[in-house]
């Protein structure tokens, strides 16, 4: 190709790329599939390669990252990014429009917007001519660091902003946030957890740890997105208010968050602000609070700013999902697989309304990563909003009375020596005889996604194993009424009751059973996947690790616990013993089971009438197989309520999308899906 045909179908593939991008991150709206688009990259690649000349730091091949810098450097913001001064409360909402309006001594109804406060890091962006020529962090507000080279690797952040009749200033200087959605920053700690290393405490400070890495190509590694929502100077063009900027703003490319509003009074304000508080727990990324700013930009004007913040904004700042209170003590919890857990007994403080007094310390690698000692002051958290943990150290509030802290040699239960066997976190202890165990392993059998037991509490759990009345899941199906109604606050109906909930029991799904023997890493996911693979418990029995490992979705790890499961006679005795006892094990039919045979689903968004975990178990009733990530293996994505990004990625691949009901009347068809 000459020179001159090459400079041609270069610009052709840089615009088509760069629309796709726009598509595709930003308005969320894909045209082409995946494999279309990596081949139009890769011969721009291959054209940029041949005529090195041709490169421009718009090209979107320039997004992979470079070599490692030695250090940031400094960048002066033109106009300085302010903080916001914080409101807690909708009462201090309303005092601060009070405020304003004796600012510009108007008793007129001021308009303002009204937006979420995204929990990231927050960036400014120049272009100039439309062209990304340089990205910065906050910094001190006045100065910050160069992260141009890592802002480049973030697909949401056009390279060149589009033209349309709203030509581009001839320079901007707009500002936004950095962040994790859920999922990536989920999946980027399993990633860790399976090299060994070290979890990241949250989303907001991994963000900032990826855009300071010196070497790019580990950012571009990193999910990262963005939302712009401001600008400091735009050189050439003239915007009228807040609201107008961002609609220009998307008309160029850049990604705005779709939950913003105009409220035209303050109670608006406060109902705006109720609806962004409402959607905290259903967004795929964090948030703290909302941002409101007057809408006008001549009464932004007018209202001027303070030397740290501007008057005309302030930000409603939402229950902390963090506190700090004091460590008291660590006490150690055994599980039912004899995992011995590190807990933290903290002083009481209340978290979103919930009084904290416990948090996991997960083992003894976390308790020294994070130097987490006796008597220290600690940051804790919910992590996804339900079990605490502890974040970090206030390492400034030390005396010098902490006191280091280590597993114990012997389990706190039975005495036994514990073990830690190689590659893995955990202490253990070995004893299967060991109370603690025991207990879990009752509770486990007898747990809803198990046999089902109903009305088996801790208490009546502790006086069966301290009576002995229970000393493995098989003297379940031996009670009596008599001897149940012998415990502490049994009466005879009870007795009977609990009788009535094991006879109930004795009859359950192969898979279900797997999963309350309670095997290490066998799931109730994992234990559909094993029953529909050898549909009997002989076969499962019989079975070896190469036979086991075959299955689709079964790794080395599951192959080989579940193989050393069956090869202790103990557990076999067991399970002879549950079948002796009247445990009969149903069988899905056959018909059934060969509906979806073949076939992988992947569910995303919330469900009308069962939850996720009953639509996996139906479709694997049916024969088919459940994914919690779309890739091209995947036949069906159903599509719930506030769909993430997994119906995206479908779109992407072309794989075929079901509304839930869509999904519902391919169940009840006679015919299996095409």
């Amino acid at each position: 190709m000459s020179r001159e045909s090459a400079e041609k179908r270069v610009a052709t593939l840089r615009t088509t790329l760069n629309h796709h991008n726009h598509r595709y991150y930003v308005l969320d709206d894909p045209e082409i599939s995946d494999t279309e688009y990596d081949r139009l990259l890769r011969e721009l690649q291959d054209l940029e390669t041949e005529f090195k000349e041709l490169v421009t730091p718009d090209s979107p091949t320039q997004r992979v990252g470079a070599a490692p810098l030695d250090a940031f450097n400094s960048v002066e913001h033109a106009v300085p990014m302010l903080s916001l001064d914080n409101a807690f409360g909708l009462q201090e909402v309303r005092e601060f429009d009070q405020r304003i309006k004796r600012l510009l001594k108007t008793e007129d109804d001021i308009e303002y917007v009204v937006e979420p406060k995204i929990d990231g890091v927050a960036v400014e962006l120049v272009y100039e001519n439309g062209l990304f020529v340089q990205g910065s962090t906050r910094g001190n507000g006045q100065v910050g660091e160069d992260i141009t080279r890592n802002l480049r690797t973030i697909k949401e952040i056009p390279m060149r902003l589009i033209s349309t009749r709203a030509a581009p200033a001839t320079r901007l200087d707009v500002r936004g946030e950095v962040y994790y959605t859920s999922s990536g920053f989920s999946a980027l700690n399993k990633e860790r957890a399976g090299r060994g290393e070290p979890l990241y405490a949250n989303p907001r400070n991994t963000a900032a740890g990826s855009l300071r890495q010196l070497d790019s190509s580990i950012t571009a590694q990193r999910p990262l997105h963005i939302f712009v929502h401001s600008f400091g100077q735009a050189a050439g063009y003239e915007f009228s208010s807040h609201w107008q900027a961002l609609a220009v703003f998307r008309k160029w490319g850049l990604r705005v968050n779709p939950h913003i509003e105009v409220a035209r009074s303050v109670d608006e304000v406060i109902k705006c602000c109720e609806k962004v508080v409402s959607l905290r727990d259903k967004l795929e990324y964090e948030i703290d609070g909302a941002v409101i700013k007057i809408n006008s930009h001549d009464l932004q004007a007018q209202a001027g700013t303070r030397s740290r913040s501007p008057r005309w904004a302030i930000a409603l700042k939402f229950e902390a999902k963090q506190a700090t209170t004091q460590l008291l003590d660590i006490k150690i919890q055994v599980g039912r697989t004899g995992a011995l857990t590190p807990v933290a007994i903290m002083a009481p403080v209340k978290i979103e309304g919930v009084e904290i007094s416990r948090a996991t310390l997960h083992n003894q690698d976390e308790i020294d990563r994070k130097d987490v000692r006796i008597g220290d002051w600690v940051v804790i958290q919910r992590a996804g909003d339900v079990i605490p943990e502890v974040v970090k150290v206030i390492e400034s509030k030390r005396t010098g009375k902490e006191t280091l802290f280590r597993i114990p040699e012997k389990c706190p239960e039975c005495e036994t020596t514990v073990v830690r066997l190689e590659g893995e976190a955990v202490h253990r202890c070995p004893n299967l005889s060991c109370p603690a165990q025991l207990k879990e392993r009752i509770r486990h059998f007898a747990s809803k996604g198990a046999t089902d037991i109903e009305g088996l509490g801790v208490k009546l759990v502790d006086q069966l194993v301290a009576s002995e009345l229970v000393t493995t899941v098989a003297d379940f199906y031996s009670l009596s009424k008599e001897k149940i109604a012998g415990l502490e606050r049994m009466a005879d109906k009870s007795a009977q009751n609990i009788l009535t909930a094991i006879e109930s029991s004795k009859k359950v799904d192969l898979a279900r059973f797997l999963y309350a023997l309670g095997i290490r890493h066998v799931g109730e996911h994992v234990a559909r996947v094993l029953a529909g693979s050898f549909k009997t418990l002989e076969n499962i029995k019989n079975a070896d690790q190469e036979a086991l490992e075959a299955v689709h979705e079964i790794g080395p790890q599951v192959a080989e616990n579940v193989f050393q499961f069956f090869q202790e006679k103990k557990n076999v005795e067991i399970i002879e013993l549950l079948l002796q006892r009247g445990v009969e094990l149903q069988q899905a039919a056959e018909a059934q089971e060969q509906k979806f045979s073949g076939q992988t689903f992947v569910f995303t968004g919330g469900l009308n009438g069962y939850s996720r975990k009953d639509a996996e178990a139906l479709v694997e009733s049916l024969g088919g197989r459940t994914a919690s990530s779309v890739s091209r293996n995947t036949d069906f994505v159903i599509v719930g309520e506030n769909a993430g990004s997994k119906a995206r990625k479908a779109a992407e691949l072309g794989v075929t999308i079901l509304s839930q009901a869509e999904f519902d009347e391919m169940v009840k068809s006679e015919e299996p899906p095409d």
